[in-house]
């Protein structure tokens, strides 16, 4: 028997041929965080330590490197670097967790702790990543502005906290632009009234010579982050950490992902520990000295006007548009910051502490630009 001819009807499918459509829209809305792309001879617009990294601290990285197998994994928990950053920190070890940078680390708290709705409290203008983060993950950003001054508004921030009830709190201190640090018993006056969890970024701690971390023993709901990336010269590396209750340390840890610190960046963090006191203090000790001098020129010249800091960077008032400042720089091999886009710092800029020579050239430059 002949086959018959089978009418198969034709069933038209309604693809979707937008792809971001499956964005969130609150994602599509956002502005990346970005960094220009420009290059100097003289950076300063990144906050890093202008030091190379000591050579004894080298030649021991990659000694230990050479003992070690490396087509293996490195360790799944970097059992040996928190043992030393418990001993560095005077902390436990339990309630340390390592990232690769201190920006992992935002990233986990945030996921562990936010969802639709729930509300992130900011002191502003401070680092983007707070606020992206918090978006992407649908939470709530609470923004209240530092001061006149560029200080931490201590009476508004516990006015907000009492009203708002947020879930997380987020403040850098030394704060990322301007520098300012927020005091002990501010702090404590915050925390005493605080809920949610209370996260202070410490990025720049060595830079301020003291640190929050001793309250954690009275307040379980607090946070420090800390990062190699500064003080300890590690930018390359990309090597962080937070101090907290173990209880807490253990849930954030459970957003971390696997193998997150690869073996190299493990071993020459636990180098930089070993050697901080003989080779990297003193690096951070003429950071400081030279910070004095440069925020001692900086005033000098007529139309500048630096922002007190407890950091390795200043905010600078001018008296000229920092974007012109910025190209005049670029034109003679100086890179800054423009952050004249941030909250408050219309007629900002930024620049971190470099190297004597480089700091000499600097001052040079702007004296030229502004006088």
């Amino acid at each position: 028997m002949a086959d018959k001819d089978v009418c198969v009807p034709i069933i038209e499918f309604d693809f979707m041929t937008d792809p971001l459509q499956k964005i969130k829209p609150r994602v599509r809305e956002l502005k990346a965080y970005t960094l220009s792309p420009d290059r100097a001879s003289i950076k300063l617009n990144q906050n890093e330590n202008p030091f190379a990294l000591p050579q004894r601290i080298r030649e021991e990285t990659l000694r230990r490197m050479n003992e070690r197998s490396w087509s293996r994994y490195p360790d799944f928990i970097p059992a040996s670097l928190h043992q030393k950053l418990a001993e560095f920190s005077s902390w436990k070890e339990n309630g340390i967790v390592a990232g690769n940078g201190s920006n992992e680390l935002i990233q986990a708290t945030l996921m562990v702790t936010i969802t639709e709705g729930k509300k992130v409290l900011i002191s502003e203008p401070t680092f983007a990543l707070y606020r992206q983060v918090t978006t992407v993950l649908g939470g709530e950003i609470i923004s209240v502005p530092l001061n006149e001054k560029l200080l931490f508004d201590i009476s508004t921030l516990r006015e907000t906290i009492e009203r708002e009830n947020p879930d997380v709190v987020i403040l850098c201190s030394p704060n990322n632009p301007t520098g300012c640090r927020i005091d002990e018993e501010d702090l404590k006056s915050l925390l005493d009234i605080s809920d949610g969890l209370f996260v202070v970024d410490e990025a720049y701690w060595d830079f301020a010579e003291k640190s929050v971390a001793e309250l954690l023993n009275d307040y379980k709901n607090l946070i420090v982050f800390r990062t190699f990336s500064k003080a300890m010269g590690l930018a390359a590396l990309r090597v962080g950490y937070l101090m907290a209750d173990e209880s807490v340390a253990r849930e954030i840890s459970k957003a971390v992902l696997p193998y997150n610190l690869n073996a190299f960046s493990q071993t020459a963090a636990e180098v930089c520990i070993d050697f901080y006191q003989e080779e990297l203090k003193p690096l951070v000790e003429k950071i400081i000295e030279e910070r004095k001098r440069l925020f001692a020129e900086l005033k000098k010249i007529k139309g500048l006007s630096p922002v007190e800091t407890k950091a390795n960077f200043f905010v600078v008032s001018s008296g000229i548009e920092p974007k012109k400042v910025f190209r005049e720089l670029l034109q003679r091999d100086i890179l800054i910051r423009d952050v004249s886009g941030y909250p408050m710092l219309k007629n900002y800029f930024r620049l971190n502490v470099g190297t004597p020579e480089e700091n000499d050239e600097l001052v040079k430059s702007l004296k030229e630009i502004f006088e």
